[in-house]
């Protein structure tokens, strides 16, 4: 089992940044990919990034690539999404994600409790 506790979220205003992080505890965690998920009002879940374990791939949604970007940080155990030029559209829920092997960014194994974003116009 996995447990991923997300932090960074807030209110910034357009044009501004924000970093996300993720911490990640349970099992080993140099062993699963690890992602983010946004959720906007009244619209569906949709896959942000996504990093493999081992830091050297990362995905994103073809809409954020070049504004956002997704590490793993210095501990092991974390990764961070960094948000740039954020704007009205970006307003939503994140949520940290994990995958066992094997699985996909499709469904993601594993889900955080999300963390606020909200970006004023």
């Amino acid at each position: 089992q996995v447990q991923l506790v997300e932090s960074g979220g807030g209110l910034v205003q357009a044009g501004g940044s924000l970093r996300l992080s993720c911490a990640a505890s349970g099992r080993t965690f140099s062993s699963i990919d690890m992602g983010w998920f946004r959720q906007a009002p009244g619209k569906e879940r949709e896959f942000v990034a996504g990093i493999s374990r081992t830091g050297g791939s990362t995905t994103y949604a073809g809409t954020l690539k070049g504004r956002f970007t997704s590490s793993r940080g210095n501990a092991k155990n974390t990764v961070h999404l960094q948000m740039n030029s954020l704007n009205a559209e970006d307003t939503a829920v994140y949520y940290c994600v994990a995958l066992r092997a094997g699985s996909t960014w499709s469904r993601p194994d594993y889900w955080g409790q999300g963390t606020q974003v909200t970006v004023s116009s």
